[in-house]
């Protein structure tokens, strides 16, 4: 055995190291801006849709108005989801099991029913891919409903991604500004580099295991509170805050005895989230629109993070700013969507990110093989059992 003369320096959490090239998406953490595929993100919320975005991550540029259309068939044509795969639903719906629990294992069980499962190569990983981004949505949806006692309601073709998901969760066609709620929403969680799902769909592909493994793996790493569950966090923050004159004290409270404010900070951005810039912007519009809980949960929000900021001001910490968490979950509360669901339409979204992610890196594949640094000791004398 080779024992290393000096300790190799550890990175923790990987932070700084870089695993591959990549076209998709850029993340300037120090000047707010973020890119898919050179396009800055507020110029993709503003004019694109969920459907372009999803046709640029997995070709690499926008399509023309015929392909276009070809790819919003297939994809609305591949909405429906296998009878067995709402029977497994269905009964883990019946034992409370969380949302996202059903969706990880949903997904997998879903693989089966693909008849290019086994097949590689860059054309057949878009197909499956294609149908993976259309068949999360509904699998959410049907978890959504049968945990509810509801029964499941089938997708339509004529709608639109964003407008599909909420007809299929609620059973009525959203207005237009509910559709365009959801749609930037689902841009925003569209891509994001190499976060930790992302990462775990790659390691998981980089064994050149199958596509539908490598987003559960994705999904099963969003699950923790420190990645996707941040969202579900930050309402309950909100909540225990209460009222917007009660801000000062929780954040004194909460900062003496060292509790993250949930929504705050981020391992890349060093300055304001532009995910979250946007969002608030559209948040402003929700709560003039709706008042009630939306609009409550907004004004508490904007004083937290007004006290928030200044707080760590004082402390020298001008690098922790809002992240897209912090203002999510007063979208989701107007779309009625409740909060052990975030994380859930979080991977409806995210299933292009870890998709594209997968097609690239495989394209020049290189299995995942960190190396660990042993500290434990060497050629310990074995004592039998009977001697211990």
């Amino acid at each position: 055995m080779v024992i290393l003369a000096s300790k190799p320096q550890i990175l923790k959490g990987l932070e700084g190291v870089y695993v591959s090239e990549t076209k998709l998406s850029y993340i300037d953490g120090l000047n707010s801006r973020l890119y898919y595929v050179g396009y800055r993100i507020e110029d993709l919320v503003a004019f694109s849709s969920y459907e372009e975005v999803a046709f640029l991550l997995y070709f690499y540029r926008l399509p023309k108005k015929e392909e276009f259309e070809l790819f919003k068939g297939f994809l609305s044509g591949s909405r429906t989801i296998p009878h067995d795969v709402v029977e497994l639903i269905r009964r883990m719906a019946l034992r409370r099991a969380h949302p996202m629990d059903i969706l990880r294992t949903a997904v997998s069980y879903l693989a089966i029913f693909d008849p290019e499962l086994n097949l590689i190569g860059r054309e057949a990983n878009i197909r499956k891919a294609i149908r993976l981004l259309a068949r999360v949505p509904t699998i959410v949806a049907s978890i959504y409903r049968l945990s509810r006692g509801l029964d499941p309601i089938e997708p339509r073709e004529d709608l639109r991604h964003a407008e599909n998901f909420l007809y299929m969760l609620h059973g009525k066609i959203p207005t237009e500004f509910e559709a365009k709620v959801m749609d930037t929403i689902f841009i925003l969680h569209a891509e994001h580099g190499m976060n930790a799902s992302s990462f775990s769909s790659i390691v998981t592909a980089s064994t050149l295991s199958d596509i539908y493994s490598a987003v559960v793996s994705g999904i099963a790493a969003l699950k923790g509170p420190l990645h996707g569950g941040a969202a579900e966090a930050a309402y309950y923050q909100f909540k225990e805050i209460g009222e917007p004159e009660n801000v000062d004290q929780w954040v004194r409270e909460a900062l003496k005895a060292k509790r993250r404010i949930m929504g705050m900070g981020h391992r890349v951005y060093k300055s304001y989230d532009p995910r979250a810039r946007i969002m608030k912007e559209l948040d402003a519009e929700i709560a003039n629109k709706y008042g009630g809980e939306p609009e409550k949960l907004y004004r508490i929000s904007i004083k937290l993070e007004e006290v928030a900021l200044r707080e760590f001001e004082s402390r020298g910490r001008t690098d922790i700013q809002p992240n897209v968490d912090f203002y999510t979950p007063i979208a989701y509360t107007a779309l009625k969507i409740p909060p052990e669901f975030f994380t859930a339409v979080f991977a409806v979204s995210r299933t292009v990110g870890w998709t594209a992610k997968v097609i690239e890196y495989t394209e020049d594949n290189r299995l995942i093989r960190p190396l660990d640094y042993y500290v434990g000791e060497l050629d310990r004398k074995y004592v039998p059992i009977n001697e211990r």
